[in-house]
Parts: C-alpha cells; sequence; structure tokens
C-alpha cells in the first residue's frame, strides 16, 4: 500500500487525502449526529457538514487534474532533454 502511495504525484495524494478526511467526517456527521438521538445540532455543525461536501468536490478536483496532467506528459524533463513535456 505505501509502494502505491509513494508513486503518486503529491497532487494526487493530496486529492485522496482531502476526500478521505471529508468522507470520513460526512459519514461520522450522518451517523453519529443526524441518525442518533441527542443535543440539538448547531449552526457550527451544520456549516461544517455542508462544507464537507466542498472538500468533497476540491478533493475530485485535485484527483482529476492530477491524473490530466500525467496524461499530458509524455517524458519526464530531466530523462530525455531532446523532448519536451506536451504543454
Amino acid at each position: 500500500m505505501f509502494a502505491v502511495w509513494n508513486a503518486m504525484s503529491r497532487q494526487k495524494r493530496v486529492g485522496w487525502l482531502i476526500l478521505i478526511v471529508s468522507i470520513g467526517y460526512g459519514l461520522y456527521f450522518l451517523k453519529a449526529r443526524l441518525l442518533a438521538d441527542g443535543p440539538e445540532i448547531t449552526r457550527k455543525e451544520w456549516l461544517q457538514f455542508v462544507l464537507t461536501f466542498v472538500g468533497i468536490i476540491l478533493g475530485t478536483i485535485n484527483i482529476r487534474m492530477a491524473e490530466m496532467r500525467e496524461r499530458n506528459q509524455k517524458t519526464m524533463p530531466l530523462v530525455d532533454s531532446s523532448r519536451t513535456a506536451k504543454k
């Protein structure tokens, strides 16, 4: 698992991290706060829940942009100096 994680670009790793944390908090909120009988949900918690969707969107965008960058870059700039990266 660590080999796969280290093989990813930094942008892709950050995107996955944002996505996992956002989904984790969303699931926690749904299970522990929304579906459980407990104290009333505050305005701050609703804001954090809404911002969870922003995190999911940003994480997904980050992952997709990293994949697009990998697809468009044919060679590493330091590997073959005669060929340049496609832009």
